[in-house]
């Protein structure tokens, strides 16, 4: 049952991370408008079982009072909100709760806050995400801290045999197959790659929607474009098995993905989730209508 709704709200930010399967940067495009907003929780109510709303990006702190105006309609529709950011605006705890003190007059239930060294270097001074968390913590908003390390090779109890595996919690999607994956990185045959541990694609419990309409169930694979068909009737209507994309990862994963197309590969990949990304990529033309926006693969815009 879908109980959530991310907005992407822009794809645009100030920082350029290694690790984003978004390939979001300064010069990244699409964001929201203000009726786009209004359209989308129009539609959101008709769903009749949305609960909460998050607003990322990007970085939605950018367009501050778009952001503001997108939780104040969320909260008017009777939905819990949510908020994903850098923290780049907290020079200082004071400045930190200026900023915030918004979303504590709009009930804002989470707030979460990326605190790691691809937003924030490996500098021990205090960086502005722990002047964020203080703040949050001063103004009794809930909320906690996003940490992804860099990857680095493991080796751990739980797994097969103590084979290594690439630890770090990075996502082998967008920017970091290009930027992320080293030589040396322990890789596994892509035919045993047959389930996605990530997504259930069977039952979403949420979505993202970006500002083209595109409404993805991971990050690039969308079940359909809202601007084209209406949210509440994607939602009615997807069958997931007969997906064109979730339909293989569903029976046999990102290994059945790559046969049913006949997808030129490698013999090992990183994760699941690096033969996934590799294989749609390589189907980009053929099912662009499910793999979109093309910029969340590395590939500008027209």
């Amino acid at each position: 049952m879908l109980t959530g709704i991310h907005f992407l709200l822009t794809y645009t930010c100030n920082f350029e991370c290694d690790h984003c399967f978004l390939y979001c940067g300064p010069q990244t495009e699409g964001t929201f408008t203000l009726s786009q907003l209004r359209a989308v929780h129009n539609e959101m109510a008709k769903i009749g079982t949305i609960e909460m709303v998050y607003y990322e990006g990007g970085e939605a702190f950018l367009f501050y009072p778009l952001m503001l105006e997108g939780i104040r309609m969320s909260r008017e529709k009777g939905f819990k909100t949510g908020v994903v950011t850098n923290s780049y605006w907290a020079l200082s705890e004071e400045d930190a709760e200026l900023w915030l003190k918004p979303l504590l007059e709009l009930e804002v239930s989470d707030v979460s806050v990326s605190n790691d060294a691809f937003h924030h270097g490996d500098e021990e001074v205090e960086n502005p995400a722990i002047k964020a968390l203080k703040a949050l913590n001063n103004l009794k908003i809930s909320g906690g801290e996003i940490c992804v390390e860099k990857p680095s090779i493991e080796i751990t109890s739980t797994q097969e045999k103590g084979e290594p595996v690439v630890g770090g919690g990075a996502m082998f999607r967008g920017r970091a197959v290009e930027k992320l994956i080293e030589e040396d990185f322990p890789k596994k045959h892509w035919e045993k790659f047959t389930e996605c541990p990530h997504e259930d694609f069977k039952n979403p419990g949420r979505v993202h929607i970006d500002s083209y309409g595109n409404v993805h169930l991971c990050q690039g694979l969308s079940m359909g474009n809202m601007w084209k068909t209406p949210l509440s009737q994607l939602v009615k209507n997807y069958d997931p098995k007969k997906h064109p994309i979730c339909g293989p990862l569903i029976e046999g994963g990102p290994a059945l993905l790559t046969r049913k197309y006949q997808i030129d590969h490698e013999e090992s990949y990183v994760d699941a989730c690096h033969l996934c990304y590799t294989t749609r990529l390589a189907l980009l033309d053929q099912f662009p209508e499910y793999l979109a926006p093309k910029q969340v693969y590395g590939i500008p815009l027209d």
